[in-house]
């Protein structure tokens, strides 16, 4: 697995590059992006999704902060494309004011998923999101390929 920035894009100071292999097909990744329950067993505690384009959603994700945004993009099993903000304001990121972009990619070994949030309002917000995705992408990666991340620390 790699969480290093795509070789084909630029560093930007704006937004949170990563890249994860994983041990399941598309199909499977994918499905943790449009299924209530599975996209709760790897990020939140609750929420309500209207898995569609256009569609909104609203998950609590720790306990304390609610991301919300909109569903822009759904191409099973290649791509999802949402907006992505903080009820509240919270980390100067509104909802719908940052975009995030998943692709999936088969591989030998399985899923190389590479995510891309895009329009992040500082350096310290891209490092803050980039932690974040780190640790979530990591859970999903553990479920995807039929293991058990254990509880969230982060709730």
């Amino acid at each position: 697995m790699s969480d290093k920035p795509l070789s084909d894009e630029p560093l930007r100071t704006d937004a949170v590059t990563l890249e994860r292999r994983i041990a399941a097909r598309p199909e499977t990744v994918f499905s943790f992006f449009t299924d209530r329950e599975k996209w709760l067993s790897w990020m939140g505690r609750d929420g309500e999704f209207s898995f569609e384009p256009g569609g909104a959603y609203r998950t609590n994700v720790s306990g304390e902060h609610v991301a919300e945004g909109r569903f822009v993009e759904i191409d099973p099993p290649k791509r999802l494309v949402f907006t992505w903000g903080w009820a509240g304001g919270g980390m100067s990121v509104p909802p719908g004011s940052t975009t995030v972009e998943i692709t999936l990619e088969p591989v030998a070994d399985g899923t190389l998923l590479r995510l891309v949030h895009r329009d992040l309002p500082s350096p310290e917000s891209c490092a803050a999101h980039r932690e974040g995705w780190l640790h979530y992408v990591d859970r999903l990666a553990t479920l995807a390929a039929g293991g058990d991340p254990g509880p969230d620390d982060w709730m």
